[in-house]
């Protein structure tokens, strides 16, 4: 972190005479550097425009705008879209930042869509029927720095093996994060979860209600 204070490339960086912040939950001022994207908005391709870094308390609702619009053209439910703002205690040196509160949220709605806030907290719980993630592989696309708001979704999805298709205990599961900085998708995952009895300690398969409520959540994709 000491390096990044001393390197004038850095987010962070300290120019001679200034002092750094207070804590990690300070705003900083406007940034020494110039930050540019790499990346248009809702796409996988440059673009030519500057970014201002923003702090998590000052995205504008266009740009919360453009960032609903990109994910729900990727197919995702606007209802369970997390909104995460990157501290840096969410990053590491390599500054990857994790999704997990974005598949809580999922499925926190799912599970009212289902049986109301009842039937949330017991999948939150681990409380009767619920899942348990078996295995996630995730394409990080670009760093985060702080700071930053991602706008990260989940959805379920039907893998293309007749094979693992066929496995009712099984979920398979997409996530995408998109940075309001960068007016870009930063990272895309695939998830694997699986169904499990906590009541009686194995995987299972659901009933059909709390199936419906999942796949109403999948969204769909725009041309």
């Amino acid at each position: 972190l000491l390096q990044a204070f001393k390197d004038p490339s850095s987010p962070f960086h300290i120019r001679p005479g200034e002092t750094g912040p207070a804590s990690p939950d300070e705003e900083p001022g406007d940034a020494p550097h110039d930050s540019r994207a790499t990346v248009d908005k809702g796409t996988d391709s440059p673009p030519s425009h500057p970014v201002r870094r923003t702090s998590p308390r000052d995205a504008s609702p266009a740009s919360l705008a453009e960032a609903r619009a990109a994910l729900v053209d990727r197919g995702f439910d606007p209802d369970v879209l997390w909104t995460q703002k990157i501290v840096w205690g969410d990053l590491d040196s390599f500054q990857p930042c994790d999704h997990l509160q974005s598949r809580i949220y999922w499925m926190s709605t799912f599970g009212e869509r289902f049986g109301g806030p009842s039937a949330a907290e017991a999948l939150l719980k681990g409380k009767g029927v619920s899942l348990i993630l078996k295995s996630i592989q995730v394409n990080f696309r670009r760093p985060v720095t702080h700071p930053d708001t991602l706008i990260v979704a989940h959805k379920p999805h039907r893998p293309a093996s007749t094979e693992l298709a066929a496995d009712a205990t099984h979920l398979h599961l997409r996530a995408s994060a998109y940075s309001l900085n960068q007016r870009a998708f930063v990272a895309h995952a695939e998830e694997v979860v699986v169904w499990y009895d906590y009541d009686r300690l194995k995987k299972c398969t659901p009933e059909q209600g709390l199936l419906d409520a999942v796949w109403a959540t999948a969204g769909k994709r725009r041309n």
